[in-house]
């Protein structure tokens, strides 16, 4: 199996999964409600149905498009081309990171100036000057919300070297990810230190790169098995079993109007350090979703095709939803959480998201065609150069 699935991580492409888009698509729309405190559309995101939440799926499928990607990419061009796209794509990362960092400073500035209003967080930031955004801006000092990106940076750059252990042997990359995992979980200080607090990054790196390799495994598994994970009837039922008692441990059952029901009583698994119960849902989670052509099916719907449309379009949609997000906080905290804010911060928000994601799609669909169209004329054409300078070259040669 590990020869096989070294194998499998060549030239040939996937065709493009909707179920990934639109996973990915959903775990965007969920981050901007997550945070907004207040929110009501908070009490039906992922996070009130198990131990996971849209950050665990964004990670988890930020390893299988990593894979997808750049793992081709070292395959088809070489590891020089290969670094250099993911330099490139960190590099944009980071330009994002920037700008959300200089936005936060200039929005934030700009509220308390006309409402005198602070955010709940962030404020030590804000008032340490330019001390704290050099700080920030060389991703010492991450603000609430703004922590997501930096950890991706990481773990892109990372990539090359998890791409080159897979190679090696995917179960020697798993077990030294896995090792590396389970260590921060049994020491929490092994972390990157955030300058703000004197403590470590609300996403300890170095336990969620488990889940970015558990990613660009998964990739490699869909390759191998035509694009569907295999689900055999144990792992299904093994999945639904963990779920399910995922949900009767947190499940906030008074604040959907019904009674309190707690017959499971656990303590929230730690987020930073990626506790073991915050990994197998989000695995399980992922399980499923990936080996379900019902779910094909239901993505690949026109219905639904703006989550696919914001899982294609994730930076900028996550970019603008950070800011939107932000932006809502502030007006919650300064005109208070009524139904008026509730309709106007969600429907603003939620709608900018997706009329985003729409525009740059209509942008960028025929550009991607044309590449598509121009890489399968260069294949053509290198293949009949091939073929005639093969015929050359036995016509040419001397006759023994």
């Amino acid at each position: 199996m590990p020869e096989a699935m070294t194998a499998s991580i060549g030239q040939r492409r996937l065709p493009r999964d909707s179920r990934v888009d639109a996973l990915r698509g959903i775990a965007l729309l969920m981050i901007f409600i997550d945070h907004v405190p207040g929110n009501l559309l908070s009490q039906v995101t992922m996070r009130n149905f198990g131990f996971s939440d849209a950050a665990e799926m964004f990670v988890l499928l930020a390893g299988f498009a990593s894979m997808v990607a750049y793992g081709g990419s070292f395959a088809r061009d070489g590891m020089v081309v290969g670094l250099r796209r993911v330099l490139l794509r960190c590099l944009r990362l980071y330009v994002f990171q920037a700008i959300l960092l200089l936005a936060v400073v200039f929005v934030i500035g700009t509220w308390i100036r006309h409402f005198g209003v602070e955010p709940a967080s962030g404020a030590p930031f804000l008032h340490s000057g330019l001390n704290g955004l050099g700080h920030g801006l060389t991703l010492q000092a991450l603000p609430a919300s703004l922590n997501i990106l930096p950890l991706y940076i990481v773990l892109l750059g990372l990539f090359p070297v998890i791409y080159l252990l897979i190679r090696i042997n995917p179960i020697v990359a798993l077990a030294a990810s896995f090792a590396l995992w389970a260590w921060v979980n049994l020491d929490p200080t092994i972390n990157l230190t955030n300058w703000l607090d004197g403590n470590g990054w609300f996403f300890n790196p170095f336990a969620w790169q488990f889940l970015f390799v558990i990613g660009a495994l998964g990739a490699i598994l869909l390759r191998r098995y035509e694009g569907n994970l295999p689900r055999p009837l144990w792992l299904r039922v093994a999945a639904w079993g963990y779920l399910g008692f995922a949900l009767l441990a947190v499940a906030p059952w008074e604040n959907w109007g019904w009674f309190s029901f707690h017959p499971i009583g656990l303590e929230a698994p730690d987020k930073t350090v990626l506790a073991p119960l915050r990994l197998l849902d989000i695995v399980a989670v992922a399980a499923l979703a990936l080996s379900s052509t019902r779910f094909r099916a239901l993505a690949d719907r026109r219905a639904l095709r703006f989550l696919v449309v914001c899982g294609r379009n994730s930076l900028e949609v996550f970019a603008l939803g950070t800011m939107l997000a932000m932006i809502s906080r502030l007006a919650f905290r300064t005109f208070g959480t009524t139904m008026t804010t509730q309709l106007l911060a969600n429907g603003i928000g939620l709608g900018l998201m997706v009329a985003l994601a729409m525009v740059l799609e209509r942008i960028r669909r025929p550009v991607a065609v044309r590449a598509v169209a121009g890489s399968r004329d260069a294949r053509t054409s290198d293949g009949q150069r091939a073929t005639a300078g093969g015929n050359n070259s036995l016509a040419n040669a001397p006759i023994l």
